[in-house]
C-alpha cells in the first residue's frame, strides 16, 4: 500500500470516484485552476475538465443550492467550503433543503459537503471552527470526521456513494501532519467507531484531530491501560461501540475540540449516562474548547484548544477517583 498524507488520501478518494463514476463532479471556490486553498484538488482541472471541476463565486448558499439541484437530476456533486466556518452562509440550503427533501418529497440528495475544520494554525475566529454539532442537530444529514489517512479516503468514498447528504469534517491540522498506508483503488470505510488503542483502565473518546492528541497524552500515563475510541462518524453515532468500551473500563473521558456547549461530546456523555450509568466507577469527564471564538495569538489558541496537558490532568483525576 502507498503511504499518503491525510490531504493526499482525500484527494485520492475524490479522484477514484470521479474516474469510476462520471456523475461525480466537484465545485467550490478556487478549486479549479488554483487547485483549492489547501491544494486538495490540485491537477483535477487538467484531468477532468472544467465541466466536472467547477470554480464558483464566493457564494456558499449558491454552491450548496446548485449541488442540490444537480443531485435531483441524478448527479453526485462534491462541494468544498474553503473553510468550515463559511458554511454558515449556506446553512439554509444545507439544513432546510438538502436535509429535508427526502422526508418531504422522497428525493435523495446525494451531495457531499467538505468542511476543512479546526484550529491549531493561528487562523483566528473566522477560520478555525468545528461546527459539526450544528449538523448533528439537523435531521437528514450524516456527519463524519476521519482521523487517519486511510479513513479519510474510505469515508470520503462512502459519503459520495451515500444517497443522503453527508457533511465531511476534514481537520486542517491533519492535512500534512498525519500519514499512513492507504489501500489503492476504491473502498468504503463504515460509518462506525474504531478502537485506536485497546485498554482496560480508562476509555478516552475522541474524533478527528483529537484522536491523535488523546493517543499522545495517554501513551505513557503512569502505567495505566487507556483505551482510545475514534468515533469516525458522529451521525450515525456508534452507540454500541461507545457503551461496549465504557463497560470494559468503567471510566470515560471525552475529548472534543468543538465548543463545549451542546457539542458532539455532550451527546456521547448523555448516551453513557442513560445506558451505562451502572457500569461507571467515576463521573463522565469532558475536555473541550471554551465557548469563545478561537484567538489568532498562538499561545492563546493553544490555551483554548484541548491539549496533551489538559487531557493528562483529566485522565489522572479519573484514574485516581
Amino acid at each position: 500500500m502507498a503511504t499518503m498524507t491525510y490531504l493526499q488520501a482525500i484527494s485520492d478518494g475524490m479522484r477514484e470516484e470521479m474516474r469510476r463514476d462520471e456523475r461525480v463532479f466537484v465545485m467550490g471556490e478556487d478549486i479549479g485552476a488554483f487547485g483549492g486553498a489547501f491544494k486538495v484538488t490540485d491537477g483535477f482541472l487538467d484531468e477532468f475538465g472544467a465541466d466536472r471541476v467547477m470554480d464558483t463565486p464566493l457564494a456558499e448558499s449558491a454552491i450548496i443550492g446548485t449541488a442540490c439541484g444537480a443531485a435531483y437530476v441524478g448527479l453526485r456533486p462534491i462541494c468544498e467550503m474553503q473553510f468550515a466556518d463559511f458554511i454558515s452562509c449556506g446553512f439554509d440550503q444545507l439544513v432546510n433543503v438538502a436535509g429535508k427533501m427526502h422526508y418531504r418529497q422522497g428525493l435523495p440528495t446525494n451531495i457531499t459537503v467538505r468542511l476543512p475544520s479546526g484550529g491549531g494554525f493561528s487562523g483566528g475566529p473566522f477560520h478555525s471552527s468545528n461546527p459539526e454539532a450544528w449538523f448533528m442537530h439537523a435531521p437528514g444529514l450524516k456527519v463524519v470526521a476521519p482521523s487517519t489517512a486511510e479513513d479519510a479516503k474510505g469515508l470520503l468514498i462512502a459519503a459520495v456513494r451515500d444517497p443522503n447528504p453527508v457533511v465531511f469534517m476534514e481537520h486542517k491540522h491533519l492535512y500534512r501532519r498525519v500519514k499512513g498506508e492507504v489501500p489503492a483503488g476504491t473502498y468504503e470505510t463504515p460509518l462506525t467507531a474504531r478502537i485506536a488503542r485497546e485498554g482496560s483502565d480508562l476509555t478516552v473518546i475522541a474524533y478527528g484531530a483529537m484522536v491523535h492528541t488523546a493517543l499522545e497524552a495517554t501513551a505513557d500515563l503512569d502505567g495505566a491501560s487507556v483505551e482510545v475510541l475514534d468515533l469516525r462518524s458522529l451521525v450515525p453515532l456508534d452507540e454500541e461501540a461507545i457503551l461496549a468500551s465504557v463497560r470494559r473500563t468503567s471510566k470515560v473521558l471525552i475529548v472534543d475540540e468543538a465548543n463545549q456547549m451542546c457539542a458532539a461530546g455532550a451527546q456521547v456523555a448523555a448516551v453513557i449516562a442513560e445506558h451505562a450509568f451502572e457500569h461507571l466507577d467515576g463521573p463522565v469527564r469532558r475536555v473541550a474548547t471554551p465557548d469563545v471564538p478561537i484567538a489568532f495569538s498562538p499561545p492563546l489558541e493553544q490555551a483554548l484548544l484541548p491539549g496533551v496537558d489538559r487531557i493528562k490532568e483529566a485522565a489522572r483525576e479519573l484514574l485516581d477517583y
